[in-house]
């Protein structure tokens, strides 16, 4: 099993909106490292759900990988605002997955809090570049986490 994290600015898309869906696909990332990363995830592996952006961001949630990689439909859809005019049905270019609700953390772990936090300081999502919308997280570090806060 691998661990992840997932950034989403909270008046996009949060984890309360995902709590409600139960399920929503992680679809229009458009950097090649950050799709190489989902390209990595396999069903049944664990995220850490981040809200990004505004005045404390924080990680808030649980989910969890419902599917192996799949084609992103939106690279094709020339009226979604994430259509790659690049991308053709023989060679596209983006994968997308589908994430499922597990749970809410009880308050929300603000970056502020993992960079003061000694086991947490060394996470991916502090370091300098970390601005991709999905980063690999390790095994400690997410069962601190979940078991902590």
């Amino acid at each position: 099993m691998n661990y992840w994290l997932l950034k989403t600015e909270p008046t996009s898309y949060s984890i309360d909106d995902l709590k409600e869906d139960k399920k929503t696909s992680w679809g229009g990332v458009r950097n090649y490292q950050a799709r190489n990363f989902i390209g990595s995830m396999k069903k049944g592996d664990l995220v850490l759900f981040y809200h990004s952006g505004g005045l404390s961001p924080a990680i808030t949630g649980i989910g969890k990988v419902m599917n192996d990689p799949y084609l992103d439909p939106t690279q094709f859809d020339r009226q979604d605002s994430h259509y790659d005019s690049k991308a053709s049905k023989d060679k596209p270019i983006w994968t997308a997955v589908d994430i499922g609700f597990v749970s809410k953390l009880k308050e929300p772990l603000t970056l502020f809090q993992i960079k003061q936090d000694t086991t947490l300081a060394d996470m991916s999502v502090t370091q300098k570049g970390s601005r991709l919308s999905v980063l690999p997280v390790s095994q400690k570090h997410f069962e601190y986490i979940k078991n902590r806060f």
